[in-house]
């Protein structure tokens, strides 16, 4: 307490973001992979997705944590316009898929992804290979919509390969902070003294 007011302590929004992201990123590419044909990913991707992440973001802003601000609230709003677009593409709303524009809408969060990436370099391991293995996800993405006969499979299993690094790191916050001790190590990157 300072000055008669209480400050407000907040828990830590990374599991819940990172949850969201991983197993919603799972989830997309096993359907890229053909093992499911239905839309669970589209509701899963407006909410655990989409919604889950912006509202860990938000935390992370208030806790002061620019990166974590950036990142979850970009790719929530992410998963939440991509979720839109398949939805709106569904009920002809948009006259049809736009392979080019996704493919563009790609390369455009590789490149973020990218920039993202090297901010991790002052994290550690696990987020460092989050973020490098979403930029080679969004890169193969582009890839498969500008030249559909890329196949799809080949980011799908990079894609289970990121979503899987996500869940971990989740994994990791969330276990580690109520054991007080590191029990899944996310291998910090010594500071430079």
């Amino acid at each position: 307490m300072s000055n008669g007011t209480q400050t407000q302590q907040w828990g830590n929004p990374g599991a819940l973001g990172l949850f969201g992201f991983g197993f919603n990123t799972i989830l997309l590419q096993v359907h890229n992979l053909g093992a499911i044909q239905g839309d669970v990913p589209l509701i899963y991707g407006f909410f655990w997705g989409g919604m889950a992440q912006v509202i860990a973001g938000i935390i992370d802003g208030k806790r002061g944590d620019t990166f974590g601000l950036t990142a979850f609230t970009s790719y929530g709003l992410f998963w939440i316009g991509l979720a839109l677009y398949m939805v709106l593409n569904m009920t002809s709303a948009l006259g049809g898929a736009d392979a080019h524009g996704l493919a563009y809408a790609f390369v455009l969060w590789g490149i973020f992804t990218g920039i993202m990436t090297i901010g991790t370099l002052k994290m550690s391991w696990a987020h460092f290979v989050i973020f490098a293995s979403l930029t080679i996800l969004f890169f193969l993405l582009a890839a498969h919509f500008f030249n559909t006969s890329f196949s799809a499979k080949i980011a799908g299993v990079e894609g289970i390969i990121c979503g899987a690094s996500a869940v971990y790191t989740g994994a990791a916050v969330v276990i580690n902070d109520k054991f007080g001790k590191t029990v899944l190590p996310i291998f910090p990157f010594k500071k430079k003294t």
